[in-house]
């Protein structure tokens, strides 16, 4: 990356000549577990990254050992900081999903829960050979994940994936379609960057229609928004996820 990197408590973000921008988790020492602060970061993020001067983004972390953990189990909320938190989610799924640009992450490592929603949201996933990717949300009740999966690997499969919430390594993720390929663990951002120069070479125009052309015939962002519309419902007037739950 050629830009200086700017940095903050919980994110970094860079851009490169190619508008080739990187977002990076930057919280290892909590496996990058997402709270309040960090999704209101992320969501800054990603506005940001709107920018004429970005063609690709590429979703990553500072650390191979895990993208996200998912949601910080340990983060001290009441029941209105408990549905703001799954607005906060809900929305940030949704803005990477209807994201302009192509998006591709580099899913090395934990990828569980809002790490790996934020994963399949993206356009593209390379897998890091110590992933272990779950969706946890029938073994904790949450309503979360079939309307990204769908699209992303079938029916058939979203529903093994998340009425099991089983965990996967990387052969599985490949064989299943939830990554487009697996490289080393360490290596795995260097081969999302890899493939998002390779998109940042196409003319920005047409491949921000050819997205456009796809997400309306398959109609994943209103699934994804009606999704999220759900969960926050669930979270402020069902039993919703309390401190230790997520």
């Amino acid at each position: 990356m050629s830009d200086e990197a700017s940095r903050s408590a919980l994110t970094t973000f860079e851009v490169d000549e190619a508008g080739v921008a990187l977002l990076r988790f930057d919280r290892p020492e909590a496996r990058n577990a997402i709270d309040t602060a960090m999704l209101e970061e992320l969501l800054d993020r990603v506005a940001g990254a709107r920018d004429e001067a970005v063609r690709v983004l590429v979703i990553s972390s500072t650390d191979h050992m895990g993208l996200s953990a998912g949601a910080d189990i340990r983060e001290r909320l009441d029941a209105d900081a408990g549905v703001r938190r799954m607005e906060l989610f809900a929305r940030l799924y949704d803005e990477i999903t209807g994201f302009p640009k192509p998006t591709i992450a580099a899913c090395h490592g934990d990828c569980i829960g809002g790490g790996a929603e934020i994963a399949v949201a993206c356009d593209m996933r390379i897998g890091g050979s110590n992933l272990r990717m779950r969706f946890p949300g029938a073994a904790l009740g949450v309503p979360a994940g079939p309307a990204r999966l769908v699209t992303l690997c079938g029916l058939a499969t979203a529903k093994y994936l998340l009425l099991s919430s089983r965990m996967i390594g990387a052969d599985e993720a490949l064989r299943l379609g939830l990554v487009n390929r697996v490289a080393p663990a360490a290596a795995a951002e260097d081969a999302a960057l890899e493939l998002a120069a390779e998109v940042a070479a196409h003319p920005p125009e047409a491949v921000a229609r050819l997205k456009r052309m796809l997400h309306e015939w398959d109609g994943v962002e209103e699934r994804s928004r009606a999704e999220g519309e759900g969960q926050v419902e669930w979270q402020r007037s069902g039993p919703g996820l309390g401190e230790g739950r997520f």
